[in-house]
């Protein structure tokens, strides 16, 4: 596997707010997001399994219909196709891992 500079990565918008710089193996999709203060994503599902990880500041997730705080040093697992969305409490940045990939983000 190749070695991948994250910030040599072009950036992506995936929502208002958040900027996605995305890396596609075989199997898997990583994003790693910077998250504005306040900026939130709509509640949505997709057939991916998706480990999101917390790297800095605070981000609220609401996984079908149950809220999280989640903080630097933690990680949630969403099951494929479970609804979820959130906002960020402040600003943050987060690894998404998604599998299978998400051929949508490339």
């Amino acid at each position: 596997m190749p070695l991948i500079q994250v910030d040599r990565l072009p950036v992506r918008e995936i929502f208002p707010g958040l900027r996605a710089r995305l890396i596609h193996s075989d199997r898997v999709s990583h994003s790693w997001v910077d998250v504005d203060a306040g900026a939130a994503f709509p509640e949505h599902q997709h057939p991916h399994e998706q480990i999101v990880s917390m790297i800095a500041g605070e981000l609220e997730l609401v996984v079908e219909g149950v809220r999280h705080t989640l903080t630097p040093g933690q990680v949630f697992v969403i099951p494929p196709d479970a609804r979820h969305s959130g906002r960020a409490l402040t600003a943050c940045r987060v690894l998404d891992a998604f599998a299978p990939v998400r051929d949508d983000y490339r």
